[in-house]
């Protein structure tokens, strides 16, 4: 039964004791509280309790069944209580360790959504003994308890995080291990052949060779085969995050405004007969087929005495180098001089999708260098084959099963390929053992951070520290 408020004070932040159950030892750290949905009026709200004695802790405010006899994953209503004030009636979950969310015994207390109910819940827990979780706090607990790896705890966040189709089936597949997998067998692999050739260091005098050097050649080509797609993948990746960046590009006047509007299916842009009024960039989501596409509407390209005009062009000419997708929209009145000109201020190897605009007004085209669609945006016909076309210029990118997401995945994925490319440069110039091993070894550190199989405090602390407080 509980005796009392718990006392943290020997020791705040490290291991408090380890509960074992059904043979599963875990961690249980002092214990923490906070609001795990969103903050504000609603019908629900619901308050997380991790940590040493923590039903004990609830239990002692719960006013209904005993908490401490209770089972793991078991529901009991009744009311939480101030002495004999009653706060609230609510229905609480009890989650014992190993089989919760942290591996910790965890508690889950329903309340009504009231911001005042939530603030004298979590105020009796602090008195109680437990202290308001930091932000990330209950996944890093569960991180540490090995409940997954840290690619995985990350992946909790991109999955709250996520507006899309696309950017909710990343998060899953991360989250559910399908990347940590691939990184985990070609850590395996390498650490297998590493061990080889760290023997080789015991016998030096001996002149024996246990890693055969043609068959590490092999295994570096088959992790680079891996690594290099993964690495590719990073820019697809993180637009699904951001949304993938399209710029709608053109002469003034030519519909680009207008275009923007009918995508959004809304007037988020100005729209006159006049030429030249975009003169910033304009830039508003959508999500077709599971897929978040950002639109940026630009300023006209043309020749201009207009200083603040010519600002906005100049900010087009970069939306279009930062782009995924170009559309680049004409009219069959635009000269051939300025489709020239269109040409000639495409970034190399860019997506461009040629879009014929107001087709239901002329009937004439200027050839083009590539493929085109014809379109009215004031009418939106042709729209949907346009949506068609874009989705088309990613699907390319969606048939990967893993996709790299995350900036520190993408950093330590180039880090490891650097390391594998000396691997392979020492193997040709015929180093010695003990310097392989040591490009070796930096290879297994990168991949080892990635999934936090090597990993420093700062580095948890700056990860967690972006989740929110509940999480």
């Amino acid at each position: 039964m509980y005796t009392g408020p718990l006392d943290c004070s020997k020791d705040k932040n490290t291991n408090l004791g380890t509960s074992i159950v059904n043979s599963v030892s875990v961690n249980q750290y002092e214990p923490i509280c906070a609001l795990a949905t969103a903050s504000g009026v609603g019908a629900i709200s619901v308050v997380r309790v991790s940590g040493a004695r923590c039903i004990e802790l609830v239990d002692h405010c719960f006013k209904g069944a005993n908490l401490t006899l209770a089972e793991s994953h078991t529901v009991h209503f009744g009311t939480i209580r101030q002495n004999k004030t009653i706060i609230d009636e609510v229905l609480v979950t009890v989650f014992r360790s190993p089989r919760s969310f942290t591996r910790e015994d965890s508690v889950e207390i329903s309340c009504h959504g009231s911001d005042f109910i939530v603030r004298q819940i979590l105020k009796l827990l602090v008195l109680g003994g437990a202290r308001i979780a930091r932000p990330g706090e209950f996944t890093q607990r569960a991180f540490l308890n090995g409940q997954f790896d840290l690619v995985q705890a990350e992946a909790v966040a991109d999955l709250i995080a996520a507006d899309s189709a696309a950017s909710h089936r990343t998060a899953l597949t991360q989250l559910r291990g399908g990347f940590s997998k691939k990184l985990q067998l070609l850590r395996e692999e390498l650490i297998h052949f590493a061990s080889l050739v760290e023997l080789e260091l015991d016998f030096g005098e001996e002149d024996v060779e246990f890693a055969q050097r043609d068959d590490l050649r092999q295994l570096i080509y088959k992790l680079q085969a891996t690594i290099h797609p993964l690495i590719e993948s990073f820019d697809y990746g993180n637009a699904l995050k951001d949304g993938i960046p399209v710029a709608i590009i053109g002469s003034p006047n030519v519909g680009k405004s207008t275009l923007l509007n009918a995508l959004l299916n809304e007037e988020k842009a100005i729209v006159t007969e006049i030429a030249g009024t975009t003169r910033d960039v304009i830039e508003d989501t959508i999500v077709l087929e599971g897929v978040k596409f950002r639109f940026i509407d630009t300023a006209g390209i043309r020749v201009t005495q207009d200083i603040v005009e010519s600002l906005g062009i100049e900010r087009s000419r970069r939306a279009m180098e930062q782009a995924d997708v170009v559309l680049m929209l004409f009219d069959s009145e635009a000269t051939k001089q300025e489709v020239k000109v269109l040409v000639a201020g495409l970034p190399k190897e860019k997506k461009v999708i040629w879009v014929r605009n107001k087709v239901d007004l002329t009937t004439g085209a200027p050839k083009l260098p590539g493929d085109s669609i014809s379109i009215s945006a004031k009418t939106q016909s042709g729209l949907e084959a346009l949506k068609s076309i874009l989705l088309q210029q990613v699907q390319t990118n969606a048939a990967q099963d893993t996709v790299v997401t995350n900036q520190r995945h993408y950093e330590h994925l180039l880090k490891t390929s650097q390391a594998l490319d000396e691997v392979l440069s020492g193997l040709d110039s015929g180093i010695t053992g003990d310097f392989l091993a040591q490009d070796i070894r930096l290879a297994l550190y990168h991949l080892g951070e990635i999934t936090g199989t090597i990993v420093s405090d700062d580095l948890l602390a700056n990860i967690f520290s972006k989740f929110c407080i509940g999480k």
